[in-house]
Order: C-alpha cells, then structure tokens, then sequence
C-alpha cells in the first residue's frame, strides 16, 4: 500500500477505472453472444435487427477508451460476415 497522498489516489482511480472499463468489456461480449444467439439459430430477421445495436455497443466502447478502433472495425465486420452469410 502507498504511502504518498497521491499514489494512494492514484490507487483509487484506478479501481474505479479497472471497474468501468470490465463492466463496458463484459456488455460488449455479452452483446456479441446474444447477436451469434441470434445467428446461429437461423433467424435472419431478428439478426437482420439485433446487428445495428450491436455496432452501437461496441462503438460506445470505442468512444470510453475501452477498446480501440481496428478491434472494434474488426469485430463489427466478423459480424458483418456472419449475418450476410446466413442468405
């Protein structure tokens, strides 16, 4: 444990951070589990539906600073190639 006043906040904010950033983590998988859900069971329709708040979460994780922008371009178009290969 720190001794410094500042490295003792720094301790704080980080938990804090640590915190936020895995309950944004965690929304963005299970979102993700939920659309291949969708997917696997064959239903184009509803994937058709569920793909665009999908990319909303995990946009939403981009503008936090959770992840970056390629991996969440790369997850969207995996995605992408999932729902277009149900036709």
């Amino acid at each position: 444990m720190p001794n410094i006043k500042s490295a003792k906040k720094r301790v704080l904010v980080t938990e804090k951070k640590t915190a936020r950033n895995k309950a944004v983590k965690t929304q963005v998988k299970n979102s993700i589990k939920k659309f291949l859900a969708v997917v696997n069971s064959g239903d184009k329709q509803a994937a058709t539906a569920m793909y665009p708040e999908t990319c909303s979460v995990i946009d939403g994780a981009v503008s936090k600073g959770v992840l970056k922008k390629n991996t969440a371009a790369n997850k969207k178009s995996g995605l992408a190639k999932k729902l277009n290969a149900m036709a």
